[in-house]
């Protein structure tokens, strides 16, 4: 590994994030909610630290030269330090009580978690909610993913990078160019935090919060700068904007890409968007009839509505909350369980295993089931009409047994904390799935202030490995990493 070069590196990841600083000083001053100081004395840390890394790494100019190993510490190193420097506002000002606190509250917000400790939101200025908010927005496309966006001279260097960052099962590419593919990501990424906020605005939103919410739901992280979230509202205008957003943030972004091209059959023809959508509408035909059936609610619009908001929120590991669900009968938190794990779609900024794994495996295991049947039978296992290789296969069954086993051990460590049984499960599921509220003592009425700090930063690591979907942060771990 290149010291230099991944310090070079890290000095442009702390100087943009330390930079967009400047967007809630900016609207600190338009809207007069006041409290700059906190995030003008940590955009010059920020600074600072971006320039000693800079000055670490002066020597190294060719990007070109950026290998895997590179690429893997690389990113596992700038979301960390992209934590590191988001926490400054909240430790300085006093929103949190220590910086245990504070490094565990831009961790949920950079890798779009939506877990939060503070109790009573709304009591806090605006331009530090805004910068919340905003580190969703930041960490819903990847800071990577940014980074090639604004700076076009790493090149051919960010492939590795890229796939370090965002890696996953049947990732396509949009354009030959890494540079211009970031760019269109992010064009896609904006146009929908745009439609969203003009469509909250005209259902009564002021402009703060119709912002802070499109950030958290097209990143689908789910923290609000409201106490009760969109429940707030009491709206069923806002609840299906939502929805709807929620929705197609959990979906792969190169289709909207294709659809944009006028590929109206683009959604239509993807195997996995077929099997994200049945999934999500096979649970809230579910949940609504056992809400029917059970009393919870009189009419058939506000057993669909409550729980297309709240599966929808779940899959796509949003975390925002309409209802308290952990209310809702034991049947409806069984399958809430299995959606954190499931996921939305590879290539969306959804959390989880993702749709194609699981279409993957069960593929798989419809293979070998045939083969049990018919030994000197010839099957293959095919995807999106390509046939898929047995590395990739055994790949896909690996990321699922890792999955467990991470957050077994999770689990195991809360409960070994004092940690009550469900608020062991849930927490752990909840930060690996980049889900946010759980059940138990973290559920939806609840925080995460109460678990101790050994926890929080357990709880915190669970959610950079949800982010970057293990493999990248556990390779670095891994001795044969480092062999050449």
């Amino acid at each position: 590994m290149n010291g230099f070069l991944v310090a070079k590196f890290l000095s442009f990841i702390t100087g943009i994030v330390s930079l967009s600083m400047i967007w809630p000083i900016l609207w600190a001053h338009f809207d007069g909610s006041g409290e700059v100081r906190s995030l003008v004395i940590s955009m010059t840390l920020g600074l600072t630290f971006s320039g000693l890394l800079f000055v670490a790494g002066r020597h190294h100019t060719d990007y070109k030269t950026v290998g895997i190993r590179d690429a893997f510490a690389v990113v596992s190193l700038s979301w960390i330090f992209a934590s590191v420097v988001g926490a400054l506002p909240y430790y300085i000002y006093g929103m949190t009580p220590t910086y245990t606190d504070a490094f565990f509250e831009a961790m949920s917000g950079f890798t779009t978690t939506g877990a939060s400790i503070l109790t009573d939101i709304e009591a806090h200025p605006r331009s530090l909610l805004f910068w919340r908010g905003l580190t969703h927005w930041i960490g819903g496309m990847g800071i990577i993913v940014l980074s090639l966006a604004i700076l076009p001279f790493i090149g051919v260097g960010g492939v590795h990078l890229f796939k370090a960052e965002v890696p996953g099962f049947g990732l396509e590419k949009m354009t030959p160019r890494l540079h211009q593919m970031a760019i269109r990501l992010w064009g896609i990424y904006f146009g929908l935090t745009a439609a969203q906020v003009i469509l909250l605005l005209l259902g009564g939103m002021n402009l703060f919060e119709a912002l802070t919410h499109s950030f958290s739901t097209i990143a689908t992280g789910g923290l609000s700068p409201l106490n009760k979230s969109i429940g707030h509202y009491n709206s069923p205008y806002i609840e299906w904007v939502t929805t709807f957003f929620m929705f197609f943030s959990g979906v792969n972004f190169v289709i909207h890409y294709r659809f944009l091209l006028r590929q109206s059959w683009a959604y239509r023809d993807d195997e996995e968007f077929r099997l994200y959508a049945f999934i999500v509408l096979f649970s809230i035909l579910f949940t609504a009839a056992v809400l029917l059936l059970r009393g919870y609610y009189v009419t058939i619009e506000e057993a669909v509505r409550y729980s297309a908001f709240q599966v929808i929120s779940i899959i796509t590991s949003t975390g925002f909350c309409t209802a308290d669900y952990e209310l809702w009968p034991v049947s409806v938190h069984f399958l809430f369980i299995l959606l954190m794990f499931a996921g939305g779609c590879t290539g969306s900024t959804a959390g989880g295993i993702k749709s194609l794994r699981v279409l993957a495996l069960a593929r798989h295991v419809r293979t070998g089931l045939a083969s049990c049947l018919h030994p000197q039978g010839q099957f293959q296992t095919k995807i999106r009409g390509k046939t898929v290789s047995q590395d990739a296969l055994a790949s896909v069954t690996a990321f699922f047994i890792l999955y467990l086993v991470v957050f077994i051990a999770g689990a195991l460590f809360m409960a070994a904390l004092g940690v009550d049984f469900v608020t062991a499960v849930s927490s752990a599921a909840a930060s690996i799935g980049n889900t946010g509220p759980g059940f138990g003592t973290v559920g939806p009425t609840e925080n995460f202030s109460h678990i101790p700090a050994a926890g929080k930063w357990v709880l915190s690591l669970l959610m950079l490995l949800g982010r970057l979907e293990l493999y990248t942060m556990i390779l670095l771990f891994f001795p044969r990493t480092w062999k050449k």
